[in-house]
């Protein structure tokens, strides 16, 4: 007969304890990946550019915008065409901050951008760019922030759906 079967129980407990505290350890060594410095360098320049664009030409912040980016304010310029964009407040989510820039035209939202939004991380920047544009795509058919929230990007959404609904109110829509 097997020694582990019938003779010796503790054994088989103190085995099968010693492999559980195996894996829990190799599994908790594991280190997450680092995002690659080019995805950072990007997301740098979309904020520094929603911060230009609520610039005068004179360097100094437009009357009525905000430079800092805590609450990146509401900006906008008016075009001869009747053309207006306006950038929406900065929401602080739980993964970072969420901005939207709104293109309009005659009353009608021509265009939505995401300014900035969470990728510090690889699984920010997959969740994000499945979201992104399919928050984009709802904002510009319901033409207005009452869009469906994307499954498992709640956050991102909420921060969207509210950073877009600001613009919009800063539009006057």
């Amino acid at each position: 007969m097997h020694a582990l079967k019938k003779h010796r129980p503790l054994r088989r407990v103190t085995l099968a304890a010693a492999t559980t505290v195996t894996g829990f350890v190799l599994l908790l060594s594991l280190k997450p990946h680092t995002a690659p410095t080019v995805t950072q360098a990007s997301s740098s320049a979309g904020r520094s550019a929603s911060q230009s664009a609520s610039q005068s030409p004179s360097g100094s912040p437009a009357p009525g915008s905000s430079s800092g980016s805590s609450s990146g304010g509401s900006s906008g310029s008016t075009k001869s065409s009747g053309t207006k964009t306006v950038t929406g407040d900065t929401i602080q989510t739980r993964w970072g901050p969420v901005q939207v820039r709104v293109t309009l035209k005659n009353g009608k939202i021509t265009d939505v951008t995401a300014v900035s939004y969470p990728t510090d991380n690889p699984r920010d920047q997959e969740i994000n760019s499945y979201a992104i544009p399919q928050l984009r795509r709802e904002a510009l058919a319901a033409q207005s922030a009452q869009i469906d929230s994307v499954s498992g990007a709640s956050y991102t959404s909420d921060g969207y759906k509210q950073s877009l609904q600001s613009a919009l109110d800063s539009a006057g829509l």
